[in-house]
């Protein structure tokens, strides 16, 4: 490798690594020589191949899998599934298209927990109010795909519900619970995306260089606005878009002054 001034040599690295991906040199699910390879190789010390393979693991074109090695990611052009965020019902039995992925799912771990400075906003509480939870680790039937699903049971506002006794139920089930109670129910949806921690990247087995999309789902009461219970649903950007049916709603109207 000829050596560029006034360039950091990482970036040199990285520059002729990339270039052996591109060319197909280093095709997908490739190898890569070890550290001490490589640098003799590019002729740089083992800690400038480090950072630049780094560089590139950022960029998603590598990945390390522990135990084996460094490898060549294939290509990613988008997510390769959707889910679907729209709920059905019908003679007060509700159902969503992730009810099929819960058939997939680990056992569910069901805890008591308390309102912090993300749900207590959503679920208009005070902090530290108890909740029930449940947690689950999804995974899509029709092939790639996964997803942590956390339940948020509000003990104030279910108490008076079989969910209290059962929290570990799908969404769609505690939809029809709330519904036999006597709820006419609506939903909100809020979807961020931030850095996978390392164990939420382990449990959806996503690259390092993945975003992770968050959902928070809202179950309110149609007719005083008030949160019933919150979902959130975890999975990676790199392999599950959210797809969403939207529908027109009359504006509301504002009163005037005379």
């Amino acid at each position: 490798m000829a050596i560029i001034r006034n360039e950091a040599l990482h970036k040199q690295v990285a520059a002729a690594m990339r270039q052996s991906i591109a060319t197909g040199e280093w095709p997908p699910g490739t190898q890569l020589p070890t550290e001490t390879d490589l640098a003799e190789t590019y002729g740089v010390s083992r800690p400038t191949v480090r950072l630049a393979v780094a560089a590139l693991r950022s960029e998603g074109q590598l990945d390390v899998k522990q135990g084996r090695g460094t490898f060549v990611r294939a290509a990613v052009h988008g997510p390769s599934a959707s889910l679907d965020r729209t709920i059905a019902t019908q003679d007060g039995t509700f159902s969503t298209p992730i009810d099929a992925w819960f058939d997939h799912a680990e056992e569910p771990t069901v805890y008591r927990t308390r309102t912090d400075t993300i749900t207590a906003p959503l679920l208009e509480m005070d902090q530290d109010e108890l909740m029930l939870g449940c947690d689950r680790l999804l995974t899509n039937p029709a092939g790639d795909g996964r997803a942590l699903h956390r339940l948020l049971l509000p003990m104030e506002r279910i108490e008076a519900t079989p969910l209290a006794q059962h929290p570990a139920v799908i969404p769609a089930e505690a939809y029809s619970t709330l519904a036999a109670a006597g709820h006419d129910l609506t939903w909100r949806e809020r979807v961020t995306a931030r850095v996978p921690q390392p164990d939420e990247r382990e449990a959806l087995q996503l690259s390092e260089a993945a975003v992770l999309l968050v959902a928070h789902r809202t179950t309110c009461d149609q007719a005083t606005g008030l949160p019933l219970l919150l979902e959130e649903t975890r999975l990676g950007a790199e392999t599950t878009a959210l797809t969403y049916a939207i529908n027109a709603h009359k504006p509301k109207r504002t009163k005037t002054s005379h």
